[in-house]
C-alpha cells in the first residue's frame, strides 16, 4: 500500500461516517419534501426542536478492522523507507486520533465536490458547504458538550496552534463555526512541496555547506537533544548561516532561511512567522532566522517558542530579556583558511594558470555567503568575456560586486586606475607603502591564525597616516595601495561629516564606519586633521565637546575592522593618541631633483608628442615643485600645444611652470 492508498483508505472511513449521518438524518427529517429546506425554519420545525431535542451524538460506527489494517500496511511502508505524509503529520504535530478525524472531515469538501452539498444538507443550511465544528464533532461520535472535545478545536490544541485547521467565523456560536484546511496543507497531504506563496520573499532553502564550521557539531547535538532555540552570534565576516545550516543538516533537518529584515516590513509578521513555522514542520526542516536587530525584537514573537528548531543569527550579543528561555549560544568563527575551499567549490570554471587564488583573496574580508556569491559572479564574468578560465581580474571584480552601496552615499567611490609603475616616490616611501599592503594581505594569518590580535576590543583593521606637503603623492599612493589589493577607494567627503551641532559629527562618522564594515575597500580620510585634531584644555563648552568628539574617534578607530588611510599636510596637528594607534606612518617629502626629473618624464608620458628642444633636466633643476604641481604644469603645457597645433615645446613647459608659480604665490626662479 502506497501513501496515497493509505490516505484514500482514511478518507473512505470518514465517508462511512458521512453516509451513516446522512441515513440517520433522512429517517428523522420531519419535512423531507420541503423545497426550501435549509433556507428557512418554520414554526412547526422550531416547535419540534423544543419538544423533541436531539438524541445526542451519532454512534461511532467506523470499521475498526479496516482502520487497523490500513495502519499496519502503513507501518510496513514506512519500514521500507517510504514517506506517508499523513502519518508524518500526525507524529510531527502530536495529533490524537480524534484530531486526525476532525482534520479529515474538514478536508473532504476540498477533495470531492459532492461533500459541499452533503455538508450543506447535514448543516441544514445550503449556504454552509463546509464542515462546522458541531457537524465535525457529531460525525466523530462524541458529545459536543464535553470540554475536552471542544478544546481540540480551540487555541492551545495542535490543530489550531499548528495552523493545520482554521476555525473561521468566530463571531458565530461555537458549534456553527466553519472549519477549513489551508491550501498548503492540502497540497502537502497530496504530495505537493510548494510552500505558501506568502513566504516567497521571506523564506528560502539553504543547502548544507561543503565544510563544517567550528561549533556546528555541538549545535547539532543540542538540536538532536530537543533544544529548539539557538542563537549564533556573528561578530563579523563569520559563517553564522553556514554554521546553522551545517548543524541542522547534521541533525537530519533541512534548513530554511527566514529574512527578518523583510519580515519587519510585513504588516502582519506574527501570521507570517506562524506560516513559516508550519512550513518548517511540514518539511521536517529547521529555521535560520536573521539578522536579529536589538531595536526590533518584536518580530521574534512566535519564533522564541516555536515547535520547530529555530536558529537565530545576529551581530549583537544575546540579551536575556529577549526571551524567558535561554537559547543555546554559539559564536560563529571567522572565515579564514576555509575561504579558499569555499571559493574553489563555488567556481564554475577552473582558474588561470599562475593565478594564486589564496593571495588574491587575502586582502578581503568575506563571510561564507559573500564568498560563494563572489565566486559565482567571477564565473559569470569569465563566461561573458569568452574566457575558459577565471582570471585575477574576474576574482577582484567578483569580490567588489559584494560591496554594499550604502557607503557610496557618504563617500566618493574611486575605482583605482594607477599602479606601482605610476608612482614616483623615494625608495623608503615605496617600501613602507608595500609594507602597508602586506599588512592587509596577511592580517588574517597574523591576527587570526597566530592570535597576535591585541586585546581591549580592538578590531582587525589596518590604519595608516600619510603626511606631507600638498601634491607629494599622498592621495595617489592610497589609490595605488587600493589597486594593488584589488579594492575600491572610498574618499570621505568631510562636508558630509563635520556638523556644527553637538554630537552630529560623531553620528555621521558612525554611519561611515558601519557602512564601511560591509565593504571591501580602502577608506580615505583626506585632510584628516580637520576631524582628528588635537585635544585641548577645556576653557568653554566648545572645547569640551570637541574633546568628546576626538575621544569618540579614538575608540571607534580601534574597533574598526577595515582599511583606513588618513592624509594630512600638517602632521603636528594630529592628536598624539591617534598617532599611537596607527599601524603605519608614511612621511612624503618634497621630491628632490632626481625625483622631479622622473616626475616630469612620467607626467609627459609616451602619448604626448614632445619637441626636440625639451630639456627635462633643466626643468627638474630649476623648478622645485611637487608631483601634483608638475602634473598641473604638464596639463597646462598640453593645452598650449593643442592650441598651437604642434608638439609640446620647452617654451610651453616654461610658460606653464611660471603660471603654476604664480598660482602658488611663489617667486619665479631664474631658469638655469
Amino acid at each position: 500500500m502506497s501513501d496515497a492508498e493509505y490516505f484514500g483508505t482514511r478518507l473512505a472511513l470518514i465517508e462511512q461516517r458521512v453516509r451513516y449521518a446522512f441515513a440517520i438524518r433522512q429517517k428523522t427529517d420531519p419535512e423531507p419534501g420541503d423545497p426550501l429546506r435549509g433556507l428557512h425554519l418554520s414554526a412547526d420545525a422550531a416547535r419540534r426542536l423544543i419538544e423533541d431535542p436531539s438524541a445526542g451524538p451519532l454512534p461511532d460506527l467506523v470499521d475498526r478492522d479496516a482502520l487497523a489494517a490500513a495502519e499496519e500496511v502503513a507501518d510496513r511502508a514506512e519500514a521500507a523507507g517510504l514517506t506517508v505524509p499523513l502519518r508524518a503529520l500526525i507524529r510531527e504535530f502530536g495529533l490524537l486520533p480524534l484530531d486526525s478525524e476532525l482534520l479529515l472531515i474538514a478536508l473532504l469538501p476540498d477533495l470531492d465536490r459532492r461533500y459541499e452539498k452533503l455538508y450543506g444538507y447535514l448543516n441544514d443550511d445550503v449556504t454552509r458547504p463546509r464542515a462546522t465544528a458541531g457537524l465535525a464533532i457529531e460525525l466523530c461520535g462524541v458529545p459536543p458538550v464535553l470540554g475536552t472535545v471542544r478544546a481540540r478545536l480551540t487555541a492551545g490544541c495542535p490543530l489550531v496552534d499548528g495552523g493545520l485547521l482554521l476555525v473561521e467565523e468566530t463571531d458565530r456560536p461555537f458549534l456553527t463555526r466553519t472549519l477549513r484546511v489551508p491550501d498548503r496543507l492540502i497540497g502537502h497531504l497530496l504530495g505537493g512541496d510548494r510552500p505558501d506563496p506568502r513566504l516567497a520573499r521571506l523564506l528560502r532553502p539553504v543547502a548544507a555547506p561543503g565544510w563544517e564550521p567550528a561549533g556546528a557539531a555541538g549545535l547539532a547535538a543540542a538540536i538532536r537533544a530537543g533544544h529548539r532555540l539557538s542563537y549564533v552570534r556573528d561578530p563579523g565576516a563569520g559563517a553564522a548561516e553556514d554554521l546553522a545550516a551545517s548543524a541542522l543538516a547534521a541533525a537530519g533537518r533541512v534548513a530554511l532561511r527566514l529574512d527578518l529584515d523583510v519580515l519587519a516590513a510585513d504588516p502582519a509578521p506574527a501570521e507570517v512567522i506562524a506560516t513559516a513555522v508550519r512550513e518548517a514542520r511540514l518539511s521536517g526542516a529547521g529555521l535560520i532566522a536573521g539578522p536579529v536587530d536589538p531595536e526590533r525584537t518584536g518580530v521574534l514573537h512566535g519564533l522564541l517558542d516555536a515547535a520547530a528548531p529555530v536558529v537565530l543569527t545576529g551581530r549583537s550579543r544575546w540579551d536575556p530579556l529577549w526571551a524567558e528561555q535561554a537559547p543555546v549560544l554559539v559564536t560563529a568563527p571567522a572565515v579564514g583558511a576555509e575561504r579558499l575551499a569555499l571559493w574553489q567549490a563555488s567556481l564554475g570554471t577552473p582558474v588561470e594558470e599562475g593565478v594564486d587564488v589564496a593571495r588574491e583573496l587575502s586582502p578581503y574580508t568575506l563571510n561564507a555567503t559573500q564568498a560563494r556569491r563572489a565566486a559565482t559572479v567571477a564565473t559569470h564574468l569569465a563566461l561573458l568575456a569568452g574566457a575558459r578560465r577565471v582570471g585575477a581580474g574576474h576574482i577582484r571584480a567578483g569580490v567588489r560586486s559584494q560591496n554594499a552601496a550604502g557607503l557610496e552615499q557618504l563617500a566618493r567611490r574611486v575605482e583605482p586606475g594607477v599602479t606601482w609603475a605610476d608612482l614616483v616616490v623615494p625608495e623608503e616611501v615605496g617600501r613602507q607603502l608595500r609594507d602597508l599592503a602586506g599588512r592587509v594581505r596577511h592580517r588574517e594569518q597574523v591576527l587570526g591564525g597566530w592570535r597576535l590580535r591585541p586585546g581591549g576590543g580592538r578590531g582587525r583593521g589596518v590604519t595608516a597616516l600619510f603626511a606631507g606637503d600638498s601634491g607629494t603623492g599622498k592621495t595617489m599612493s592610497a589609490e595605488v595601495v587600493a589597486a594593488d589589493l584589488g579594492l575600491d577607494l572610498y574618499v570621505v567627503d568631510l562636508s558630509t561629516v563635520v556638523d556644527k551641532y553637538v554630537g552630529q559629527t560623531e553620528k555621521n562618522l558612525e554611519r561611515i564606519f558601519v557602512e564601511a564594515a560591509g565593504v571591501n575597500g580602502v577608506l580615505l580620510f583626506d585632510e584628516a586633521d580637520a576631524i582628528f585634531g588635537k585635544r585641548s584644555e577645556v576653557s568653554d563648552a566648545h572645547d569640551r565637546y570637541a574633546n568628546m568628539e576626538s575621544a569618540y574617534l579614538l575608540q571607534r578607530m580601534e574597533s574598526f575592522d577595515g582599511v583606513a588611510i588618513l592624509t594630512t599636510n600638517l602632521r603636528a596637528n594630529l592628536d598624539e593618541a591617534f598617532i599611537r594607534r596607527l599601524d603605519v606612518i608614511v612621511d612624503f617629502p618634497v621630491p628632490d631633483q632626481a625625483q622631479r626629473h622622473a616626475l616630469w618624464d612620467h607626467c609627459l608620458g609616451a602619448d604626448l608628442p614632445r619637441a626636440d628642444d625639451i630639456d627635462l633636466e633643466r626643468c627638474a633643476r630649476t623648478y622645485e615643485l611637487s608631483g601634483g604641481a608638475i602634473r598641473s604644469c604638464v596639463v597646462t603645457a598640453g593645452y598650449l600645444a593643442a592650441a598651437a597645433g604642434g608638439p609640446v615645446t620647452m617654451a610651453q613647459l616654461v610658460a606653464a611652470a611660471e603660471r603654476e608659480y604664480r598660482k602658488l604665490g611663489r617667486l619665479l626662479p631664474t631658469f638655469r
